[in-house]
């Protein structure tokens, strides 16, 4: 893609915790937006879902390299409130030691 609207600096643009984008104003009244998964992607194009126009985010990918996808951790959160435990992956892990056996 090159016909760019503009190149924003990642610092240059706000963090919306709730939504969990960053975004910055587009000319049409709405915003332009990309999320921390998209740029830990390697992606670069942010878009603005009320019009047509995109900007290109200048930023450095190894910042975003070792982030955890925030949908992942969310996900892991309410599966261990839902069975009620804090360590649902150390039980299996346990279990699956129980299991193991080893021949020579």
């Amino acid at each position: 893609m090159g016909a760019y609207y503009d190149e924003i600096e990642i610092e240059d643009m706000a963090w919306d915790e709730e939504k969990r984008v960053y975004h910055y104003p587009c000319p049409c009244g709405d915003r332009f937006e990309i999320s921390r998964k998209q740029l830990k992607n390697y992606e670069d194009i942010a878009t603005c879902p009320s019009c047509s126009l995109v900007i290109r985010i200048i930023f450095d990918p190894l910042d975003y390299e070792d982030d955890e996808d925030e949908e992942d951790e969310e996900d892991s959160a309410e599966s261990n409130e839902e069975s009620g435990s804090d360590e649902g992956s150390d039980n299996e892990f346990e279990d699956a030691m129980e299991h193991l056996t080893i021949s020579s």
